[in-house]
């Protein structure tokens, strides 16, 4: 189940759009910055139900 979500890159500030899979369960990947190009750490919280909660992004040193 593909979600649209909203990243907002912690090295130049810029927001993009990207989508997730839900069904996954709670996940931690590295996605390239769609305007910048370097790597993010992107965090979901997903719940039981497969619903998405929280999408945290950080850099891949954090």
């Amino acid at each position: 189940m593909l979600e649209a979500v909203t990243l907002h890159c912690p090295y130049c500030g810029e927001s993009f759009e990207s989508s997730v899979d839900c069904s996954a369960g709670n996940q931690a990947y590295i996605e390239d910055c769609a305007i910048c190009c370097r790597p993010i750490e992107v965090r979901l919280r997903i719940n039981e139900a497969g619903e998405l909660l929280d999408v945290d992004t950080a850099t891949d040193r954090e």
